[in-house]
């Protein structure tokens, strides 16, 4: 793993949310479901959503090519997308660009964080929903400030040994995968929750 990558141990249980196998026929759709349930609940704007990582490590380019993916397609006043693979948040920015935002906004937006993370050999492939802050960098022991008020991470290798080696041999294909689950079902749950909220299309 890049010094400058991120990432994420498996979310704990006590948030509220759900999982996903990447190998469900269904997991778009299942996504999508509690996406649509947790923005029905604490969505608003202004909404930001961080993609963390770096195109540096095959593992942790998760994060980046979720950003770019929702950045073509989401086109929403009042939502922006952060982290990127042209422009990525990772260990060394975060602190810069979680300050930015703090600038930029006088009210707090809603922040959705997005990640990598290594877990048990079992649970790779799957994808997380978790209402609460994203941990960035536990899984390697690098100590982040913790952001985010939801967050979606996908497990992309195993975690126990030799951390930053495994990220930088994660298989793309694994990555990619998971990557277009989630920035389909992020994309078509923000456009029904716009919808669904006229009020907030003009700041109301």
């Amino acid at each position: 793993m890049n010094r400058s990558s991120t990432d994420l141990s498996w979310p704990s249980a006590q948030h509220s949310g759900g999982r996903v196998s990447m190998e469900s026929p269904d997991a778009v759709s299942t996504l999508e479901q509690q996406l649509d349930a947790a923005l029905a609940q604490h969505g608003r704007l202004p909404m930001i959503i961080v993609c963390v990582g770096t195109d540096r490590s095959t593992g942790d380019a998760f994060g980046p090519i979720v950003g770019s993916r929702l950045a073509d397609h989401v086109k929403l006043a009042g939502v922006h997308v952060l982290g990127t693979l042209d422009e990525p948040v990772h260990a060394v920015n975060l602190q810069a660009t979680l300050q930015r935002i703090d600038d930029w906004y006088p009210v707090k937006p809603f922040v959705i964080a997005i990640d990598a993370c290594l877990g048990k050999f079992d649970h790779v492939g799957q994808i997380a929903v978790e209402m609460g802050p994203l941990r960035p960098g536990s899984g390697v022991k690098k100590v982040l400030p913790e952001f985010g008020d939801l967050c979606i991470t996908g497990v992309v290798n195993v975690s126990g040994f030799m951390e930053y080696f495994v990220l930088q041999n994660t298989r793309l294909a694994i990555v990619m995968r998971m990557a277009d689950i989630v920035a389909d079902a992020l994309t078509s749950s923000l456009m029904r929750w716009y919808d669904r909220h006229p009020a907030m299309k003009l700041g109301m």
